[in-house]
């Protein structure tokens, strides 16, 4: 079943003016100001006006009044609009193949089945949430099973996520005031005017009269928040981007005649790619069925290609995801992603060369929804920033680990606290217990030192570990080591850690 994710973002205005001037200090209120005629009014404000009891809809003379250092700019509602479609882009890029602008201040997203991919739906939207404001972006982010409910959600909760459990959307929305139903303006204050405040009073009345007298309008929207009716998201999509697309009189559903569709606009698509010399990236095939809901798969290559066999076997490797339901109606298939990519001259051989290209098997474990990458050697003597992941197809950086004393195959994420019986300064420890049990250290080789990155970080001008190779009575060997010389407590508080494993 289909889920969707509504992004909110209160503060879009106020955060587009932060990064277009980076000098306004982060503790500055900003109220952005609307005019019509000689009105003008608070149109937003950020969490700083708001706090000082700056409200959206107040009079700018007003909102002046109550704080006198409050920066009024004047509403952009065209750069609004454009920084909003350019962080829909993104998001289609990064979350899902259907994403679409919700309003002047949103998104939706279908995400697909996507969020087991990313641990489960609380754990995808916290990370949504957090990569909004690592770019300086306000989020307020729901799911739930539709359009309507998700978007009302996103903006009447107080928390950052909200999850509404499957089937359980009436629950959710029925307490939420009535213009979260993204009704005009004028339904809303009539409706006001009649008594209605919330969607479950609003559910729950006759629908007649409401038709009688505000048109089909209000039961539409009511349907579609509670899932009685569809709501197909339209993906945005930017002018440059290649698509090629196949409409039929009669709709498919078999398998069969999907993948052979499939392959034709593989053909199509990679024709064009290569008129414009370009290879693609990620590829999305869009498929609109016959009760006007959508279904997306995207496929991505670790290079720019445009094989025509390779990128059709992608997407019949996952076209069996496809459920025609009623039968499918149109196939659309977008090149998201794409690079320059020149032809190659191939030579002829009589006898099959060697291949050491692994870029099949990267392609394949990656479209399966496995996180596929390499790990690179960093410039750094502190293990655990000695390494760095990059992208499986990257090219080599050319730094090499250079290392007089033997490194563990596994390294921890994070040293791992353990309790050692050890001579202080310079001797290993005689037995260590870690994870609640003991080891007996038979043989210990060390200590190598490793200072702090003085130049990076102030607390460690004076820090040290001291690193030892023990093995146990077993022969398994570990890298432990001591924080600080086991003299000067300003070098470190002298506990013990587990850091590695050896083969």
């Amino acid at each position: 079943m289909t889920r969707v994710v509504s992004i909110y973002l209160p503060d879009l205005a106020t955060d587009r003016i932060r990064r277009a001037d980076p000098a306004i200090p982060p503790e500055q209120a900003i109220a952005v100001i609307a005019k019509s005629g000689s009105r003008r009014w608070v149109s937003a404000a950020d969490d700083a006006a708001r706090k000082a009891g700056v409200r959206v809809g107040m009079p700018a003379a007003k909102a002046q009044a109550i704080f006198r250092d409050l920066m009024m700019i004047d509403a952009d509602h065209v750069a609004d609009a454009a920084a909003l479609e350019r962080i829909a882009l993104w998001a289609l890029t990064v979350y899902s193949p259907i994403v679409a602008v919700d309003g002047p201040d949103g998104l939706v997203l279908d995400t697909e089945g996507a969020d087991h991919l990313q641990g489960g739906e609380e754990t995808m939207l916290t990370g949504i949430a957090n990569r909004f404001r690592s770019k300086g972006l306000t989020a307020k982010v729901a799911i739930a099973d539709t359009w309507g409910a998700a978007h009302a959600c996103a903006r009447a909760i107080q928390r950052e996520t909200v999850v509404v459990p499957r089937g359980e959307t009436f629950r959710a929305v029925e307490r939420l005031p009535i213009h979260l139903l993204r009704l005009p303006d004028k339904n809303i204050d009539d409706l006001r005017t009649l008594g209605f405040q919330t969607v479950g009073e609003l559910g729950n009345t006759a629908r007649a009269p409401l038709a009688l007298r505000f048109g089909p309008e209000i039961g539409r929207r009511l349907d579609q928040m509670l899932g009685r009716a569809s709501e197909p998201i339209e993906p945005i999509r930017a002018p440059e981007w290649i698509e090629v697309s196949r409409a039929f009189a009669e709709p498919i559903g078999a398998a069969e005649t999907i993948n052979k569709y499939v392959g034709r606009l593989v053909i199509q698509l990679v024709a064009e790619l290569q008129r414009q010399g370009l290879g693609v990236r990620r590829t999305d095939l869009i498929v609109d069925k016959v009760d006007g809901s959508r279904q997306a798969i995207r496929a991505g290559t670790a290079k720019p290609a445009r094989d025509v066999a390779w990128l059709t076997k992608l997407f019949r490797d996952r076209t069996e995801k496809i459920e025609p339901g009623f039968g499918i109606e149109k196939l659309t298939l977008v090149a998201v992603m794409s690079q320059p990519l020149d032809e190659e001259q191939r030579s002829s051989t009589l006898i099959d060369e060697e291949t050491s290209d692994i870029t099949p098997l990267i392609d394949v474990l990656g479209n399966r929804g496995q996180r596929v990458y390499r790990l690179a050697p960093v410039a750094s003597d502190v293990p655990e920033r000695s390494v760095q992941r990059i992208a499986a197809a990257a090219e080599p950086s050319g730094e090499i680990w250079n290392h007089q004393w033997r490194r563990p195959v596994r390294l921890l994420d994070r040293p791992d606290r353990i309790t050692a019986i050890a001579l202080m300064p310079d001797y290993p420890p005689r037995s260590i217990t870690w994870r609640g049990r003991r080891h007996n250290v038979a043989r210990a080789d060390g200590p190598e030192r490793i200072f702090g990155e003085w130049w990076k970080r102030d607390s460690e001008l004076e820090a040290v570990r001291d690193y030892y190779v023990i093995e146990n009575d077993v022969g398994e060997r570990f890298w432990i080591f001591r924080s600080g010389d086991g003299v000067d407590p300003e070098t470190g508080d002298h506990q013990w850690f587990m850091h590695g494993i050896f083969a």
